[in-house]
């Protein structure tokens, strides 16, 4: 019976694997995506265009096994060449010297993705709340997965501290930043 034990093991642990899959991310329908009141009366929405992403997903039981990202800081889109730029800067990515964001999941439970997000060379913990949409095969026979993730994350906290009063009181950049990542992968 002892000798049986170890094989039967090593059996067990495939098997609970055997769902787990490698995912990459498709980037023509996906969107790494935030927003940030401006002079406290408005949004301000964009995204970052280069983006890279490891993903192991269970397609059975829906969960990550596995999900870190790499974002181009100097890839950050809002529309208006002059606040990209500016955001590129010094005053707040200085993505000259800190080239990516960096995030890696560390957990997840109950539809939450802990990890671990550095920006500006600065790490944090961060939950965000998950949705997965779907598996399906597509047209050509890949299996594809479609999840939503979403938070907050303080800016401050990453030392992203540019800012100005207004005449009126308050600040120019909220400091309070809504997160909206829609990602479609393929399997590998």
């Amino acid at each position: 019976m002892k000798h049986l034990y170890k094989p039967l093991m090593a059996l067990a642990l495939l098997f609970s694997f055997a769902e787990a899959k490698e995912f990459v991310i498709d980037n023509t329908h996906s969107n790494i995506g935030f927003s940030v009141k401006h002079m406290m009366i408005s949004n301000v929405k964009g995204n970052f265009n280069t983006y890279t992403a490891d993903i192991d997903f269970d397609t059975d039981k829906k969960v990550f096994n596995k999900l870190s990202a790499k974002i181009e800081a100097s890839s950050i889109d809002t529309g208006i060449t002059k606040r990209d730029d500016h955001l590129r800067s010094s005053d707040f990515f200085d993505a000259d010297k800190f080239k990516t964001v960096d995030f890696v999941m560390t957990s997840m439970k109950d539809g939450k993705v802990y990890g671990k997000l550095t920006i500006h060379g600065v790490t944090k913990d961060i939950v965000l709340e998950s949705k997965v949409h779907g598996v399906i095969k597509d047209f050509q026979g890949h299996q594809r997965v479609g999840f939503t993730l979403e938070g907050k994350l303080n800016r401050k906290d990453f030392g992203l501290t540019w800012n100005k009063i207004l005449e009126g009181g308050g600040m120019t950049v909220d400091e309070n930043v809504n997160l909206s990542i829609d990602v479609e992968a393929i399997e590998l």
